[in-house]
């Protein structure tokens, strides 16, 4: 059996393989620093799984396992349809009694290798090695066995329908909303009897299975050392599926698919070109950028694509579709990465966006969209954030006109309780009326029927969320010469004041009468996952969620040195209770310094809000404290649920030095780049450079700045800046400079300043 170098480690330090030879190898392309273990355990909640894949292509498959200290895998994966969700179909490779054969088997294993193109993986249990690398709608595996009896392969459909005929198994699974998804799986070896298993034994005159965890049986000759199996998936049917898998993968040459895998990861992941010592570093921020690669989804098959948004197939017209976005999550800084790197690809997103309001029969933008359809999660519509952010970065590959109408509806059509579809009632009324979301007494009863039974009404997230969806909303309205309703959603922006209580400076949920509720803790409030007045995070954290109109905020808290103060505070205030107490009732607030939480998306600009007090040099210091606490280079190295690039296009942007704090406005803040130099490949041949001087890992602080060779002293610089070429370069040091940018005139802007 072929044996790797990761044989000779333990399975527990598998994670290290792709960094520990760093200075015996020749110079690494990007994929190489790829560590797809880092954050495989979570810290409570969710992990990172390792995925294979190609960029935001349609098949990505991992080990069917809860997370890395699992002992056993179930099966091999063939496609996975969602974000962390299970394979739709399984593969299983078995020597030995029939009799032992299940639909999916368990195996223990060992001297696993995964890199984004390519999986090797022994099933120690029964001596057998795999090999898998994946394509963009197909898969290859090779399958080497060691023992002298018959091989088998079982394939298996958790809730569909599955034929075998000669070397070909075909059929279907069935998803949520009527959405199927298809395979067609050709082995290089014709099995010598192939169908259902019965009383021990194949049954070859039943070839097709259907149902739950329904199975077909595959038997190859004894003394079969190796089957190789390649296989297409479709949205749109087996045929589809056929056709797919003879576009990509024409033979059975599994290196050649790697290989080509490999090359287009380096492709991708050198759109962005760092150099520097620092190799851990390294490995964190290609990682990190590859996870903003697994999702959205490219579902375009041939020019045509299945929507489950009305249950139809379509023509694509040229431009691809894609879906499975969490926006709740990404809109924050994965979208904005995007408008940099890959404009072309943001651009046909915000189109499917467009495609699936159309298709929807209430015409609402999309908030969670999936294979299967809108899923309506989480709070707020921040679909209207990403089409604002990339029209104001340049964008204008979409219909804006098209894109305000939808917004609009999913705002203020669309009910604003959080994880409901239902239309607008009551609450949503006040809402409009009062300028706050009311939130629920302790201890009364819930009778609006939209306010989902365990997601509560999260009304200061609520509010927060969609004042700024307000905003973005009013800056489509301004691009589009609709004065009247622009100032009037601008206006309605500003209504997060109606729940800030100046007395503790804090946003407090207020109820129906206006009154805010008390007692109150901005800690521990609002029982589990604080959904009854914040959501997810506490109030501390949402103490800071008005995105569009930071300089505001600053003067609500107190101005410059108050806001300071505050910010720290917050990382000096204790949880308050045992983690245990603590997580038990706040489990998505992890990563914690004090009572902020580096583990989920509404804590991202938070590092950066010290530029908005005059004190940069403080970001600078926390941004790096931040990334070397919580996003490292081991198992454990993600600090929350990571999203699909929610949390680590945080890292991405922050290694390089600067952050998309308001997206809708197109600039950037300034943080603490990593690397002694950073390029940017922003298209027809220009880059943008974010170049260290006086380099060293340890130099966190910014001494002075120039951008294009004229002296720069502001935290910030604009997204035309960055387009039009050129170079930020940041003399550093050991220690703080505090004058640098700390000046009125150096503040980023906020609100409808103008950015220039």
């Amino acid at each position: 059996m072929k044996k790797y170098f990761c044989a000779l480690l333990s399975c527990a330090y598998a994670f290290t393989l792709f960094t520990s030879l760093a200075t015996a190898q020749q110079k690494k392309q990007p994929v190489d620093y790829v560590n797809p273990y880092i954050g495989n355990i979570s810290h409570l909640l969710v992990p990172t799984y390792p995925t294979v894949h190609l960029p935001n292509s349609l098949l990505r498959v991992y080990p069917e396992r809860d997370n890395f200290t699992s002992n056993t895998i179930h099966g091999l994966p063939l496609v996975i349809t969602s974000h962390r969700g299970s394979s739709a179909f399984n593969l299983s490779p078995f020597q030995g009694d029939l009799k032992n054969i299940k639909a999916t088997m368990a195996y223990g294993y060992d001297n696993e290798t995964i890199k984004p193109y390519y999986y090797e993986v022994d099933l120690d249990d029964y001596d057998i090695n795999i090999q898998f690398a994946p394509s963009h709608q197909s898969g290859i595996y090779s399958i080497n066995f060691s023992k002298s009896g018959p091989a088998y392969l079982i394939l298996n459909t958790r809730n569909g329908e599955l034929t075998v005929k000669e070397n070909v198994v075909s059929g279907f699974q069935e998803l949520s909303n009527n959405t199927k998804v298809y395979i067609y799986f050709q082995t290089d070896l014709s099995p010598i009897a192939a169908g259902k298993q019965k009383n021990g034994q194949i049954d070859a005159q039943d070839q097709s299975a259907s149902g739950q965890n329904a199975y077909l049986i595959l038997k190859y000759p004894a003394n079969t050392r190796q089957i190789k199996a390649r296989y297409g998936i479709s949205f749109i049917s087996v045929e589809q599926a056929k056709r797919n898998l003879n576009r990509e993968i024409k033979d059975y040459q599994l290196d050649k698919v790697a290989q080509n895998g490999k090359n287009i990861w380096n492709q991708t992941l050198g759109k962005i070109a760092i150099e520097g010592t620092d190799e851990t570093a390294k490995t964190i921020f290609y990682t990190s950028l590859y996870r903003t690669y697994e999702r959205m989804i490219s579902l375009s098959e041939d020019g045509r694509y299945f929507s489950a948004f009305d249950g139809k197939v379509h023509d694509d017209n040229g431009i691809p579709f894609f879906t499975d976005d969490w926006i709740w999550d990404t809109y924050r800084a994965t979208h904005p990465l995007r408008v940099i790197i890959e404009p072309k690809m943001e651009g046909n997103m915000i189109n499917s966006y467009l495609r699936m309001a159309q298709q929807m029969d209430d015409h609402w933008m999309p908030t969670f969209p999936e294979v299967t359809g809108d899923s309506r999660r989480m709070n707020s519509n921040h679909g209207v954030a990403t089409i604002i952010d990339a029209y104001n970065k340049g964008l204008r590959s979409f219909n804006l006109e098209q894109a305000y109408q939808y917004c609009k509806a999913g705002i203020t059509e669309k009910t604003l309780s959080p994880w409901s579809g239902k239309k607008a009632g009551v609450l949503d009324q006040f809402f409009k009326d009062k300028g706050y979301f009311p939130a629920l007494p302790p201890g009364e009863k819930e009778t609006a029927p939209e306010v989902h039974g365990f997601e509560k009404r999260q009304p200061i997230a609520v509010t927060l969320g969609t004042v700024y969806d307000e905003w973005c909303l009013g800056n489509i309205a301004q691009q589009l010469g609709k004065t009247d309703e622009a100032k009037y959603f601008l206006e309605k922006s500003k209504s997060y004041h109606t729940v800030f209580n100046p007395d503790t400076r804090f946003f407090h949920p207020k109820d129906i009468d206006g009154k805010f509720i008390q007692p109150l803790d901005y800690r521990f409030s609002g029982g589990l996952g604080a959904r009854e007045t914040y959501d997810e995070n506490n109030g501390w954290l949402y103490r800071w969620d008005v995105l569009h109109n930071l300089g505001d905020l600053v003067e609500m808290i107190g101005g410059k040195q108050a806001f300071v103060d505050e910010l720290e505070k917050m990382y000096n205030t204790p949880l308050g209770k045992s983690r245990f107490d603590f997580y038990s009732q706040l489990p998505d607030h992890t990563g914690n310094v004090g009572q902020f939480s580096m583990g989920n998306e509404p804590a991202m600009h938070i590092p950066y809000l010290y530029n908005y007090a005059g004190q940069p040099w403080r970001t600078q210091k926390r941004v790096r404290s931040l990334l070397a606490q919580w996003f490292r280079n081991d198992l454990m190295g993600i600090p929350g649920d990571e999203d699909g690039g929610g949390l680590t296009s945080f890292v991405v942007f922050s290694q390089m030095g600067f952050y998309p704090i308001t997206p809708g406005l197109p600039m950037y803040v300034i943080g603490s780049p990593m690397f002694s130099s950073v390029k940017l490949d922003i298209g027809n041949g220009k880059k943008f450079e974010v170049l260290c001087l006086n380099y060293a890992p340890e130099n966190k602080y910014i001494q002075s700045a120039k951008l294009n060779g004229q002296v720069w002293n502001k935290s910030w610089f604009s997204h035309e800046d960055l387009m039009k070429g050129g170079k930020l370069e940041l003399t550093m040091g050991k220690h703080p400079n505090k004058l640098w940018a700390s000046a009125e005139s150096s503040i980023p802007p906020s609100f409808k300043m103008s950015v220039k």
